[in-house]
């Protein structure tokens, strides 16, 4: 029997791991994502692994968002000595995504470090350094999408196009055992029909256990034409007030969506002569990728290049990659569009361009991505008064627009259309997954009652038991009665076992909390990681009682 280990991107939206091992004991990975979000959430990403990095022989992985990828330079650090699996655009991105990422735990450390120092305290360790990154981008095997190809003698694989962003690959899996096979399908992160730049999901027909993200899960996108509309009026109303406009977007794709959007207005003379910023060295990066790879883009991306226009260029577009340049722009005044990242607001640029505008009335706020619990961003989202920047309380003045048209992530319309597509073929059992907890049990549930499909979210750290299966015929829809049970005992087993697994855990971090507070250097860290790992034995064992009663 094959294993598949949750060990991230279940429960929450980031942190995408999967640790699958065959029956013969052989072990890889899909993805290894870090934990982005709330305090207590990202102190996962500072756990021991759940396995030892230098027996694992692969990581397939999906694409280049840090919550699917962020954590691979830590993974080599800590003994990791395999390939590294994606697509051709995914290496690129990873490239100057993951150095990023590097740059961001070295300044993050630095800033502890000379906090801790003011109080008599020890210096903090980056959770990896750039050395480890640059280490990391060694092992990266680049392959082409929409082929066979076999991983060793028991696991074939393929990437299939997941329509997300560039270079993003939805994940078909073929294990043998014995006489069997199994296939398993990850979708990754799935974008949407017609979105900008990309092409559309593959349909995949196959498999004997899908696992399907859902971010979107329990909500429905609006229309793209009028969200292209909302974005517009949004600029106007700052333009109309002298104020500027202020968007915070994800460097990788959102940013690249947004460009391609201000050209469309551009080229239709629906913008004033106002300069447009794009204040993000990793999103300057990111777009000249994307202009390299113009084999990834849709029919609409490439007719525009037919025409010769740049899909991501304009008359009074600025690259400001220097700190000093940025730092210029907040002082000259009148309207201004500018883009920045982090995309959550919860580093990068865009903090400083939210200080300087988020308490003025007039200035506009344009949210056009997802917003994590517990970010910067989702505080704005849900109406906050005030936000904490930088050590300070900043008034929230500006009006905030929240356009949801331009999600990278299908809605609810949208991933049960790509689920149905196995309906018919092989319904297979389905393990929703990247997603908060309501949507993702939304979304199980809408499975069950639409496609008549076994849906459930498993839990952090839950092992999965994955069997050869029969054919099912697509006429029968009562289940097996002895394999309800087979598989409620898996379950079971499955839940202890990760019970166990956290108890361990807890119990090595005590011992650890108490050796420091011992030597007197425990850190405010060190107890979020002990009430993480025991809030999560909370909600197992809770959860567990009351589905008992």
């Amino acid at each position: 029997m094959a294993t598949v280990v949750c060990l991230g991107a279940a429960g929450t939206v980031t942190g995408s791991n999967y640790l699958i091992e065959t029956a013969s004991g052989r072990r890889f990975l899909v993805d290894c994502g870090m934990f982005q979000g709330s305090k207590r959430i990202e102190t996962r990403n500072w756990l021991e692994w759940d396995f030892d990095p230098s027996q694992i022989e692969t990581l397939i992985l999906t694409h280049a968002h840090i919550d699917h990828s962020g954590r691979i330079p830590k993974l080599v650090k800590d003994g990791f000595r395999g390939q590294i699996i994606t697509s051709r655009a995914t290496a690129d991105l990873c490239n100057i995504m993951l150095r990023d990422s590097a740059h961001v735990q070295e300044m993050d450390a630095e800033w502890q470090t000379r906090k801790n120092q003011r109080k008599g305290k020890q210096a903090i360790q980056p959770l990896y350094t750039m050395a480890d990154a640059e280490e990391s981008l060694s092992y990266l095997a680049p392959v082409n999408e929409n082929t066979v190809i076999s991983l060793n003698d028991e696991v074939r694989f393929r990437l299939r196009d997941a329509g997300h962003i560039l270079g993003s690959s939805i994940i078909e899996l073929w294990i043998t055992e014995g006489d069997s096979e199994i296939k398993i399908v990850f979708s990754g992160d799935l974008g949407r029909e017609n979105q900008l730049i990309v092409k559309d999901p593959a349909d995949v027909g196959h498999a004997d256990y899908l696992f399907v993200e859902s971010t979107y899960g329990d909500r429905l996108h609006k229309t793209f034409e009028d969200s292209k509309q909302e974005l517009l009026e949004a600029i106007r109303y700052a333009l109309s007030h002298e104020e500027k406009v202020i968007i915070p977007a994800f460097a990788l794709e959102r940013t690249q969506e947004i460009l391609y959007l201000l050209g469309e207005f551009s080229r239709e003379s629906l913008l004033p002569d106002i300069p447009i910023y794009l204040d993000s060295p990793l999103a300057i990066k990111a777009t000249e990728i994307f202009r390299r790879h113009k084999d990834y883009y849709d029919r609409e991306a490439r007719a525009i290049v037919n025409k010769g226009f740049d899909p991501f260029d304009m008359p009074n577009l600025h690259f400001t990659a220097a700190t000093e340049e940025s730092m210029a722009i907040n002082k000259k005044p009148g309207s201004a569009i500018i883009v920045a990242a982090s995309g959550m607001c919860t580093a990068g640029r865009i903090k400083h361009h939210l200080k300087h505008n988020l308490w003025r009335d007039g200035a506009s706020i344009i949210i056009v991505g997802y917003q994590a619990a517990g970010t910067t961003g989702r505080q704005i989202v849900d109406g906050a008064d005030h936000v904490r920047i930088f050590g300070e309380n900043v008034a929230v003045r500006a009006k905030v627009f929240t356009i949801g048209g331009f999600s990278a992530h299908a809605d609810q319309t949208g991933l049960l259309g790509w689920v149905g597509n196995f309906v018919n073929e092989s319904q297979p059992r389905v393990f929703v997954v990247h997603g908060e907890k309501t949507a993702s049990e939304t979304l199980a549930k809408e499975i069950k009652q639409r496609h008549k499909l076994d849906a459930r979210p498993p839990r952090w750290r839950e092992t999965l038991i994955l069997k050869p299966r029969k054919d099912v015929s697509v006429e029968t829809q009562a289940v097996d009665a002895a394999a309800d049970v087979d598989a409620a005992a898996d379950v079971d087993a499955a839940v202890a076992d990760t019970i166990a697994g956290m108890e361990q855990e807890l119990n090595r971090l005590k011992t650890y909390v108490q050796e420091k507070q011992r030597a007197g250097t425990l850190t405010e860290g060190d107890i979020e990681q002990l009430r993480a790992v025991w809030e999560d034995i909370e909600a197992i064992t809770g959860s567990r009682a009351a589905s008992a009663e």
